[in-house]
Formats: structure tokens, sequence, C-alpha cells
């Protein structure tokens, strides 16, 4: 072959790898599977040294470098690059084949291990060749068998395992790359690289490029050429399935925005029917509490009424009677009217309209305490400041419902309400001592149905753009956190 040929062919193989190690370099950081991520980078290396060194050898077959005490430097350069190229494709191999972190880290021996006798191979080699007597040749011999051999068949053993992560992962069109490509490093190690130049380095004074030429007609850089180019493409084609596994991984993530979409809207459209369904029970209880107690009240004290007007109708000694039914009926007056409070209280305390959260919040609690025997200790933090209704009304209906929940199912002996008010906004703490959270995911009873007193509390602070947490309470109970943001705070 002319030599203007070689030189297409050396321009060729070197394309190939420097223009796989430039896209790897690219595109090997979108790999999700970490141990790949991490083995793409010294194949990248490789593939950009490789690439260079064979443009290296191709201007020196152009004659382009220079001879004298600089050829001396340029010929170190290029045992340098060649022999860092070869180890850089070991640690490629040796990453795949690794199994976890630890092991991986491992595997970067196996690279030592081959430098360390590459080098003392050198040495060996030092004193019975000089320079000018086919050290350079012997030198390159060596490096193809001891590193670039065992790299390229490290190589295609680690692609090898990778066409089966590929497989697993159902990737068949990259599993079916990437096995391709094992070859195409196996033949570029095995018959590549046994084929070195001629030198005094047993057995390239026989099994040399010379003799791949005889019994073949062609040199043996076009076949390493043409592994380089296969190598390289089926590298690059398995790299577009890092595309498809992030197209994978949206498609995954668009499914569960909507699944999660969807059952959202499910448990708003059951919130709502449970909204109503409340909201239908608040008013029989209020009709039921107005006609049991307040109806029966007014009923008896128009009797009463009847009565002492009876009464007076009568002879003087009946006023004593009719003074005493008078004040019969004025504690009755009074029961019905407190009773009647209490009930107007429960449906909207006027403390949140008249003095604000704070002073509602310690009325409240103290109405529980009186009312149910649960210790309820009211704190505010920070400077109290007006409110708006919205925010207002909502973080006085979860103080509620968090200690209903802290009254039905807890148990707990002491109950604390905590306000703080900070410029970043306003925060709602509730916790207790009782039994805690039981093993359900916070949101879901025991039985498996949502809470949906939780959710309500839940749909109310992200509706005003705050935020609802539940969790444990440190030495045992549950605490519940609101945060309402100041931003959040001025525009309800």
């Amino acid at each position: 072959m002319s030599a203007s040929n070689l030189t297409i062919v050396f321009f060729v193989y070197g394309l190939a790898f420097f223009t796989m190690g430039l896209v790897v370099a690219l595109e090997g950081g979108r790999a999700s599977d970490r141990r790949l991520r991490h083995a793409l980078r010294p194949l990248a290396v490789f593939g950009l040294l490789h690439g260079l060194h064979e443009w290296m050898e191709m201007f020196e077959r152009l004659g382009l470098t220079s001879a004298g005490p600089g050829q001396a430097l340029w010929q170190g350069l290029r045992l340098a690059m060649l022999s860092f190229s070869f180890l850089s494709l070991t640690a490629f191999g040796a990453s795949l084949l690794a199994p976890t972190e630890a092991a991986r880290r491992l595997s970067l021996s196996i690279p030592v291990v081959l430098v360390t006798l590459w080098g003392l191979g050198l040495l060996a080699l030092r004193p019975s060749l000089s320079l000018g007597s086919g050290l350079w040749e012997a030198a390159h011999a060596w490096t193809r068998y001891i590193l670039a051999l065992p790299a390229a068949l490290l190589a295609a053993a680690g692609l090898i395992a990778q066409q089966r992560a590929f497989r697993r992962a159902g990737l068949t069109t990259f599993s079916r790359d990437s096995l391709w490509a094992a070859v195409a490093f196996a033949w570029y190690g095995l018959v590549g690289q046994m084929f070195a130049e001629a030198s005094g380095l047993p057995p390239s004074t026989v099994l040399n490029e010379a003799l791949f030429l005889r019994v073949f007609g062609f040199p043996v850089q076009i076949m390493r050429a043409l592994a380089a180019s296969a190598a390289s493409v089926f590298i690059i084609r398995f790299l577009r399935a890092f595309e498809v596994e992030a197209q994978h991984h949206i498609a995954g993530l668009q499914a569960a925005r909507l699944q999660e979409a969807e059952r959202r809207e499910a448990q708003r459209g059951e919130l709502l029917r449970r909204v109503v369904a409340a909201q239908e029970a608040e008013r029989q209880r209020v009709a039921r509490e107005l006609h049991d107690v307040t109806g029966q009240s007014l009923t008896a004290l128009g009797l009463g009424l009847r009565g002492v007007a009876t009464t007076l109708q009568g002879d003087a000694p009946a006023l004593p009677a009719a003074a005493l039914k008078l004040r019969q009926l004025e504690t009755l007056v009074s029961g019905a009217l407190d009773e009647l409070r209490g009930l107007i209280a429960d449906l909207r305390p006027s403390h949140l309209d008249d003095l604000g959260l704070a002073a509602a919040l310690r009325w409240y609690g103290k109405d529980v305490q009186q009312r149910r025997g649960l210790a309820v200790h009211v704190e505010i933090e920070g400077e109290p400041r007006q409110v708006s209704g919205p925010v207002r009304t909502a973080l006085f209906r979860m103080a509620q419902e968090a200690l209903t929940n802290v009254l039905k199912h807890s148990g707990a002996a002491d109950a604390w309400v905590r306000l703080a008010f900070a410029p970043e906004g306003l925060r709602l703490e509730v916790e207790d001592n009782g039994r805690g959270l039981a093993a359900a995911p916070p949101g879901e009873r025991s039985a498996g149905r949502p809470a949906w007193g939780l959710l309500g509390m839940r749909e109310r602070a992200e509706l005003l753009g705050g935020c609802f947490e539940i969790g444990a309470r440190p030495g045992g109970g549950t605490r519940v956190v609101v945060t309402i943001p100041a931003a959040a705070e001025a525009v309800a």
C-alpha cells in the first residue's frame, strides 16, 4: 500500500476514536446509572488520546516530525500517550464489571498493576537496547502486549456486562449495540495488538506487522481502523439509550403526575361531598339543639308566664308564689341564653372577629378545658398583628379540628397551641402528649380510609399558599404544623 493511502488509514483510524471520545465526553454524563456514568469518563479519555496518538504516527510517517534531539522527545510523548490511553480503556472495562461502588474503587487497582508491570518491563529493556537500536519499537510492542491487549479484552467483557444490563432494562436494540461494540474491541485487541511493530522483543520478532501484510495482503492498520470504526459506531449508537431512558423517565413522571392529579381530584370531590354532608349535619345539630334546649326552655317560659298571669288574677296572698315563679323563670331564661350563646360561639366565636385570632385561640382553649377536661396551653409568640379574614378563619378552624382530633383519638392529658407571628409569615402548632400517630401514613386511618379532617386541614393550608405537616412529637404524641407565608397572607 502506498504511503498516501496508509496516511488516510491512520487519519480514519484516529478520527474514529477521537470522535467516539468526544461524543462520549459530551453525552456520557446523561446516564442515570452511576456505574455507567463513571465508566464512560475513562472511555472518553481513551478515545481522545488514542485518536491523537494515531494522528501523531501519521505525521511521523509523512516525515513532518523533526529529527535529532527532538525526535526522542516526540517518541517519548507518543509512547506516554499510547500507554495512558490504554490505561484509560482498562479503567473503562474494570468499572463496567464492578457491580458496586466499593468494587469500582477496587477495580482501579487493575490499571495500577498493569502500569507497574509496564514500567518494570521498560526498565528491563533499557540496558539491552539503545535509542538508535530499536528501543522505541520494542517499547511500543511491549505497550501493546502488556497494556493494549488486556485493556481491549477487559473493555469487551465490560461491554458484555452492560449488554446484559440493557437487556434487563428492556432496551434490546441498545443491548445488541453494546454486544457488537464488545466484539469490535475483542477483535481490536486479539488481532490488532498482537501484530505489533517488528522489534527485538519476542514475539514481535516474528508476529509483527510485516507478517500480517504477507499473510493477508493488507496492513494491520486497516484492520485496526475497521475495528476502531465499528467500536466507535456501536458505542455512539448505544449512547442514544440515555435519550430513550430520559424519555421513559419523563413519560413515567408525566404518568405519575397525571395519576396524582386524578387522585387529588377524586379526593377533592370526596372532600366536597363530605363538606356538604358536614354542613347538613351541622344544620341538623343546630336544629336539634334549638329544639331540645332553647325551644323547650322557651316553651317552659311561656307556660310559666301563663301560670303567673293566672296567679296574679287571684287574691293578694298568691303574690309570693307568683314572685317565686318569676325567679324560676328568670333562671330558666338565663340558662337558655347561656345555651344559645354557646351554640352561637361554636358556630362563629365573636372573639375571632372582635378581638383577633390570638384572643379567639385563648378563649377556645379555655372553653375546651372547661367543657372537656383537656388542659390546653395557648402560647403566642411575636407581636400580634391584624390578620386577614380568610387566614384568620382558616387557622382557627384548623386549630379547632386539631384539638378535636386530640380529644377523639389521642387520649392526651395536655395539648399545646402555639401561634407565632413572624416577618416571614404565620406558624400554627398543635401538639399533644397522647398515643401518637398510628402505623398508617399521615392522612390515612388505620382502616385505610382517608382522614378527612386532616385532608381538610391540608386543603385549607394549600388553598392559602401555605404548608401543612403532621408528625410525631419528641417525647410522644403528635404535632401538627401549619405555616402561611407572608406573601400568601397578604394575597388572602
